[in-house]
């Protein structure tokens, strides 16, 4: 059932991602990111809601420091497999996340994002226009080589200057619906959020979309070494290779699979050609490029083995995670 409306214009949900190859999670990254939520200029009544398994042992902390966050411990996953080696659960835990939610406008955030000072109130402004959701721009908050190489892996595509304007796609790391616009599309997203899903429901529902380069939050990935940075990858490349076996015949799989040692060469190129185009990060991508291209073979092996083995667990309810940089 719906939650019941209060005196909220935000809801704020962070997914806790920074989890995938570390089952001793620390929290150390959510820590960064409510601080830059707490320390917003100008906010609207919000509320930042933390949905989190059950048993991780420094929520506990977190909840003294934090006593306005509302902390979410959820305990029955269905695609829960352990904290270690999977990705699945991340996008389940968004959708308690959204269901508890009572704002407005309905935020989504992941926990290594830190937002610019302004990210609240540049929200708000942005869905005073007949949008259904609204995605931003994600930069990269460290200099290191890796992070420069996971960030381009990641989000090249969102970084700015983003072309403002109406979209076909937005990120779940930095984005914005109207909860109305939610609520028409809850069946797609109740035991599951899925970016892609959720996005082209809307879309096909005449619902618009669009991006704002006022938008910006900063991945910091602090502490990510190189091995977890391509066991990430991996785990999340063969989660988007299975998920996308749910819906195609068997024909069409053996098609991906085959064709997939090109998939290196495709989104390197598709990363450079967007780095290009904005005109920024440029040098930080020539720099990177080693360590990018591992990383993205780390991803595309993992599609292949996705395309291989299928889904492991129950079926998501779209086609899985955006591919890297797109």
């Amino acid at each position: 059932m719906p939650v019941e409306p209060v005196a909220c214009t935000l809801s704020v949900v962070v997914a806790m991602v920074s989890d995938t190859t570390d089952a001793s999670y620390d929290c150390s990254h959510l820590v960064r990111c409510l601080e830059g939520l707490h320390s917003q200029k100008g906010p609207p009544p919000m509320e930042i809601i933390v949905p989190h398994h059950a048993h991780i042992p420094a929520i506990a902390d977190l909840k003294r420091r934090y006593p306005a966050v509302r902390f979410l411990p959820v305990d029955d996953l269905p695609r829960y497999r352990g904290l270690g080696r999977r990705h699945q659960h991340h996008n389940e835990l968004r959708a308690r996340g959204l269901a508890a939610a009572r704002g407005e406008i309905v935020c989504l955030i992941e926990d290594h994002a830190r937002p610019r000072e302004d990210w609240c109130a540049a929200i708000v402004r942005a869905h005073q226009k007949d949008v259904a959701g609204v995605g931003g721009a994600i930069e990269n908050g460290l200099s290191t080589t890796l992070s420069w190489a996971v960030y381009f892996s990641d989000f090249a595509a969102y970084q700015n200057p983003v072309p403002d304007g109406e979209t076909g796609m937005i990120s779940d790391a930095n984005s914005s619906y109207k909860r109305a616009a939610l609520e028409e599309t809850r069946e797609v997203w109740r035991e599951a959020f899925n970016q892609v899903a959720v996005n082209q429901a809307l879309l096909a529902r005449g619902r618009k979309l669009a991006i704002s380069s006022e938008i910006v939050v900063y991945q910091q990935r602090v502490r990510l070494g190189l091995w977890s940075a391509l066991l990430e990858r991996f785990i999340w490349g063969r989660h988007f290779g299975a998920s996308r076996t749910q819906w195609v015949p068997a024909s069409r799989r053996i098609v991906y699979f085959l064709l997939s040692p090109l998939l290196p060469a495709v989104l390197m190129a598709r990363m450079a050609r967007t780095t290009w185009a904005r005109r920024r990060n440029r040098g930080a991508f020539l720099r990177a490029l080693p360590l990018t291209l591992l990383l993205t073979c780390a991803w595309s092996l993992g599609e292949a083995a996705g395309y291989l083995t299928g889904v492991s667990a129950k079926p998501d309810s779209s086609i899985g995670p955006a591919s890297p940089g797109s």
